[in-house]
């Protein structure tokens, strides 16, 4: 779906894009995302990381524009299938509306960092994410320019995950 490329040591991780959540993140919440996150090395860790974070765009029908690999193995997309798709599409249509609320008060003040779901992946299968950031991703020159979404926990529904 997409003509960005993966994040790998050939385009830095997307580095570029990730400073942007990491700064956007570091200035609405007052701390770091990670640990890592000022070091030089910090996208090829949030690429890896056992957390899921996601971004998608300002459009008036955002897109992912970044997962990194725990958010493509819980939504059981690649790279390509992910990168390009509606944001929208990684909740069932019963559950649109709280996720579009959720978003819609991140949009207005800045972040929420309590918030919770089902989400879907492409097999069907059903997952809850909990204690879910998503803040709003500023570009350099301080226009929105999406959001971002962040997790560590989640369970499949029906059995544990980790």
């Amino acid at each position: 779906m997409t003509s960005k490329p993966e994040p790998s040591s050939s385009n830095a991780y997307d580095a570029a894009h990730l400073a942007l959540v990491f700064a956007s993140y570091q200035k609405l919440l007052g701390q770091p995302l990670f640990a890592a996150a000022g070091q030089s090395n910090a996208a090829e860790l949030a690429y890896h990381a056992k957390f899921a974070l996601l971004t998608h765009d300002a459009s008036s029908d955002p897109l992912f524009n970044y997962a990194n690999l725990t958010a493509q193995r819980l939504f059981e997309m690649s790279w390509e299938e992910i990168v390009g798709a509606p944001s929208r599409s990684s909740a069932e249509a019963a559950c649109q509306q709280d996720r579009q609320k959720w978003l819609a008060l991140a949009a207005s003040q800045g972040y929420v960092s309590d918030y919770h779901g089902v989400r879907i992946a492409k097999s069907g299968a059903r997952f809850l994410i909990s204690q879910v950031k998503i803040w709003n991703v500023y570009n350099e020159q301080g226009a929105a320019a999406g959001q971002a979404a962040y997790f560590d926990q989640w369970r499949i529904l029906g059995q544990s995950v980790e």
